[in-house]
């Protein structure tokens, strides 16, 4: 029985590439390609695959809330996030959001399978150099629960504070969310009150900062 794949990632060509190396894996199966986080929600939820390899930033919706929202379901969907980025927001907030994995696109191919293989039989799997940052972290929550944007902010205004720092205004945020302009800055206002930031300069910085986007955005 073959892993069942969903590739998240934006990059037409990036995907299409690995597509391709992923489907010559005799036990690997790509059952869906997803161009943006939402796009691997809804295919997750669908496919029930086995594992979802995730670009760690994406428009519309970043790979760490979606990844958050992936492994919440019940239907046990492994994550392996692959990043160009090893920052430790990146890092952090892909471990902590649950993810299995987190490699670096400029490994190899085989890295990648091997990773795959691993996640599939339950173990994590994390590039060279990736693994001091994970330790880290926990280090450092041993020490003192500092406040961030997954455990400051809820689902929704984390989306709203994605989609302001990425220049979308507010009718485009609530056609997106099939909310009302009222509720957007409903949403807007009490994230700026939590994080005591008034600017969209400001809020983009904290995005970035926090992992929910990416500045070559």
């Amino acid at each position: 029985m073959s892993i069942q794949i969903i590739l998240a990632e934006d990059h037409r060509i990036t995907r299409e590439g690995l597509v391709n190396m992923l489907k010559d894996q005799p036990d690997m199966e790509v059952v869906g390609e997803a161009g943006n986080g939402r796009e691997a929600i809804r295919l997750a939820r669908e496919l029930s695959p086995d594992l979802v390899i995730m670009d760690v930033t994406m428009p519309d919706l970043n790979g760490i809330d979606s990844t958050r929202i992936i492994t919440s379901s019940p239907k046990n969907v492994k994550v392996i996030a692959l990043s160009m980025y090893s920052d430790k927001q990146f890092v952090q907030g892909m471990m902590q959001a649950g993810a299995s994995g987190y490699l670096l696109k400029d490994c190899a191919f085989n890295e990648l399978a091997h990773a795959v293989r691993a996640v599939f039989k339950g173990d994590t799997y994390l590039s060279p150099g990736i693994a001091g940052i994970v330790v880290e972290d926990y280090v450092s929550k041993l020490k003192t629960s500092a406040s961030s944007a997954s455990s400051v902010l809820t689902r929704r205004e984390r989306e709203v504070l994605q989609m302001i720092s990425e220049g979308e205004s507010t009718r485009h945020i609530a056609s997106k969310l099939a909310i009302s302009i009222k509720t957007v800055e409903t949403h807007r206002r009490q994230m700026m009150g939590k994080i005591g930031i008034r600017t969209v300069a400001g809020l983009t910085k904290y995005a970035i900062r926090e992992g929910l986007t990416s500045p070559h955005l």
